[in-house]
């Protein structure tokens, strides 16, 4: 587990060895942390503006960003987490870990088919979720029913698609040895 402290050091270490693409390189710092679920996200921008916050100084936009992975330490650049866009942790967990998306209508199909029935279970499903075939619908049903997950193909129609642009997450360093 990285700490909060442990999280800067290793983000003032990766500026203070990037390559800039100024003869010079400029004096950075850390001028904001913030705490999620899957690690320390690390604000940086001019010394200045981290001192004055006046926005003159900014590199512009507010600098950048660096996402602290909880676990490992690794450094990531997410596109997406700087604007807080909904679903940014879910998208970094699925682009550095694999980590499938979670879904949000299995627990209410599962519960619905051990209530009231498959037929019902499924034809909530396939309100939630038209682009499903009934046999496809079938399928998701019977796979959550038993206690499974539905593969990733059954899984995908029941998400929201995001209203922003999804941006790949860059790997910057690391994991970093405890």
């Amino acid at each position: 587990m990285i700490t909060r402290e442990r999280a800067i050091a290793l983000v003032e270490s990766y500026l203070a060895t990037k390559d800039w693409p100024w003869e010079q390189a400029p004096e950075v710092a850390v001028y904001a942390v913030e705490e999620h679920s899957v690690g320390w996200l690390v604000f940086w921008d001019s010394a200045e503006y981290a001192r004055t916050r006046d926005a003159r100084f900014s590199f512009g936009g507010g600098g950048s960003h660096v996402l602290v992975d909880l676990e490992d330490g690794s450094l990531h650049f997410v596109p997406n987490a700087r604007d807080r866009d909904e679903g940014w942790e879910e998208h970094y967990l699925w682009e550095t870990k694999g980590v499938r998306r979670p879904d949000p209508l299995a627990a209410e199909v599962r519960a619905l088919a051990r209530s009231a029935g498959a037929v019902a279970a499924m034809g909530h499903l396939r309100k939630r979720a038209p682009e499903l075939s009934l046999s496809q619908a079938r399928a998701y049903v019977e796979a959550v029913r038993d206690g499974a997950e539905p593969s990733e193909e059954l899984a995908a129609p029941t998400r929201r698609e995001p209203r922003w642009t999804v941006w790949p997450v860059e790997t910057l360093a690391g994991p970093v040895e405890p």
